[in-house]
C-alpha cells in the first residue's frame, strides 16, 4: 500500500514540471500554494460531506480526491511521505493524549 503512494508521489513530481495544458498536476503547481490549498480544503470539506450522507464508494472517490490534493501540498512544501510516516511512527509510540499535550508545550516554547 504504502508503494501505491511512493508511485503518486513520484508521478506528482515528475507531472508538476509538465504541460499545464495536458497535465492537472501541472496545472495545480502553476496556480501556486494558495489555489492548492484552497482546493485541498474544498476536497476535505467534499469528504465530510460524503462521509455524512453517501455510500462507501463515493466516500473513497472522495478520500482519494483529498489523498492526492494532500500529497502535492507535500510536494508543494517538499515535504516526502517518509517523513510522514515516520512522524506517525514516532507517535505510535504515546497515547494520543499525551502527544497532544506535547504538541502544545512545542508550540508554546516557539
Amino acid at each position: 500500500m504504502f508503494k501505491e503512494l511512493l508511485k503518486l508521489t513520484k508521478i506528482i513530481r515528475i507531472n508538476k514540471n509538465t504541460n499545464p495544458e495536458i497535465s492537472y498536476t501541472a496545472t495545480l503547481f502553476k496556480k501556486g500554494k494558495n489555489f492548492c490549498i484552497k482546493k485541498f480544503m474544498e476536497e476535505a470539506r467534499e469528504l465530510a460531506v460524503s462521509s455524512k450522507y453517501s455510500n462507501k464508494k463515493n466516500i473513497v472517490h472522495e478520500a482519494s480526491d483529498l489523498l492526492y490534493h494532500f500529497l502535492v501540498l507535500l510536494e508543494l512544501k517538499k515535504i516526502s511521505i517518509a517523513s510522514i510516516m515516520k512522524e506517525l511512527k514516532r507517535r505510535q509510540r504515546i497515547s494520543g493524549i499525551q502527544e497532544k499535550k506535547n504538541r502544545k508545550k512545542n508550540v508554546r516554547s516557539k
